[in-house]
């Protein structure tokens, strides 16, 4: 039997955090050795012996924590948003000096949600317009969500390899926000309601027909095995993987 997989949690106590603790605890090929909360020291990651970290943070400490893990030589599976392209960027060339280190940023560890983000890309290319709804609960801090922007992106960079371009749109005056916000020329509105957990539609059209691919995690369990996967996987995968689509066979 090989050997299990020491994990450390960052951001244990936090809604993800705590579904993470529970699904490694319950994972026979990992062992749990450290769950962070605020506050607590980073080198207690090390003392406990652990080989991979999952951070499930805060934006303003997800950077630090994921440096730190890689600068000790730690596997990394992050689920923690704020990582633009330039701190991407940062990130990777810090990867370069640790070649045998692999992270994964993920926007979103549910799976259907990830095959559901792919499935709209590959859509995307045979539709005029497109647009996207994500909708989650009130105490979600970033607006549009990071799966979204996920989406956006694969739908752009697959309707410009097509050679589309940008949905019609004919509006003139608009009050602000009415249109959402524009993602790599993919609108995407946001909608923040008690009683959601995470949810996203991708509404695509063309003359007399729509396609709608729409997603719903109903519970943050929904989340784990995606995170169990990038465990499992991302000491395989040497560098920075954004997007757990990237760990998925998906023909791309």
């Amino acid at each position: 039997m090989s050997a299990q997989i020491k994990v450390a949690v960052i951001g244990a106590k936090g809604r993800m955090g705590a579904e993470a603790v529970k699904a490694v605890e319950a994972a026979e090929d990992m062992e749990l050795v450290a769950a962070l909360g605020r506050g607590d020291e980073l080198s207690s990651i090390i003392e406990a012996g652990a080989t991979h970290v999952v951070d499930l943070s805060v934006p303003s400490s997800t950077e630090s924590n994921v440096r730190f893990a890689v600068e000790n030589g730690l596997h990394a599976v992050v689920g923690t948003t704020g990582w633009d392209d330039t701190k991407r960027a940062a990130l990777s060339e810090l990867l370069g000096t640790r070649p045998d280190v692999g992270v994964l940023i993920a926007p979103n560890f549910a799976l259907g949600s990830v095959l559901a983000s792919a499935f709209a890309a590959t859509a995307a290319k045979y539709f005029e317009s497109v647009e996207i709804i994500e909708l989650h609960h009130p105490n979600k801090v970033d607006a549009p969500s990071g799966t979204a922007v996920r989406t956006a992106e694969l739908i752009a960079a697959a309707r410009t390899k097509a050679g589309l371009g940008p949905s019609p749109d004919a509006t003139e005056t608009q009050l602000d926000g009415a249109r959402g916000a524009v993602v790599d020329s993919v609108n995407v509105h946001s909608v923040r309601l008690r009683g959601l957990v995470a949810h996203q539609e991708v509404l695509l059209g063309s003359a007399g027909e729509q396609l709608t691919l729409r997603h719903d995690s109903y519970d943050r369990a929904s989340f784990m095995p995606g995170v169990l996967l990038g465990l499992r996987t991302v000491a395989d995968r040497a560098g920075l993987t954004y997007g757990l689509d990237g760990y998925l066979e998906l023909g791309a």
